[in-house]
């Protein structure tokens, strides 16, 4: 069989392998994602790779560069796809995607054992964790503050009539009240 036949045997098995798992995903007919752990898992990692030409009998191109790894340390990354290449080699010239992804499903704890998270400016959290901690903190919230282009522009609307709403020239308003007087007068 030729390398493309291979790939392409391979491909079949991993869309009948991995139909309806959230974990996979194909970006190309070459190019693959598989996610090791939970979404909410600190420990879990997006695996990319990608098949060369002559793929299975070269190595497929392995990385971490997913944006869900930011969090994960340059050095974790470095002995993941250290032990992958390792898997990778003793797998040379056979299918071997699906070994891989199960490889690093079934050694993900060894694999990030000294995984400690970076923590970056930018954290995340649940939407019910945002509620909780703004209705104990009671901060007083600040009426939006419009600038004097954006108060003309509300004023000079019209309605669908042409005519600008009710009250819009509150000298004219005062006019009036001072000539009809108020509920007291009568």
């Amino acid at each position: 069989m030729t390398a493309n036949e291979d790939q392409e045997m391979e491909l079949e098995a991993l869309r009948s392998i991995y139909e309806g798992d959230e974990c996979f995903k194909e970006v190309s007919p070459v190019s693959f994602q598989f996610r090791i752990g939970d979404l909410e898992d600190t420990k879990a990692f997006i695996l990319d790779a990608t098949w060369p030409e002559t793929y299975p009998e070269t190595a497929p191109q392995m990385s971490l560069d997913a944006f869900f790894n930011n969090r994960i340390s340059a050095e974790t990354k470095q002995l993941i796809l250290s032990k992958l290449e390792e898997q990778v080699e003793a797998n040379l010239g056979t299918a071997m995607m699906y070994t891989l992804f199960e490889w690093a499903k079934e050694n993900q704890e060894a694999l990030m054992e000294n995984h400690k998270p970076i923590v970056t400016a930018v954290t995340l959290t649940p939407s019910s964790e945002v509620t909780t901690t703004t209705t104990t903190a009671k901060k007083k919230e600040k009426k939006e503050q419009l600038t004097k282009a954006q108060k003309r522009r509300i004023i000079s609307r019209t309605d669908n009539k042409g005519e600008l709403p009710r009250g819009w020239n509150w000298v004219d308003v005062i006019k009036h009240l001072s000539k009809t007087g108020g509920k007291d007068d009568e």
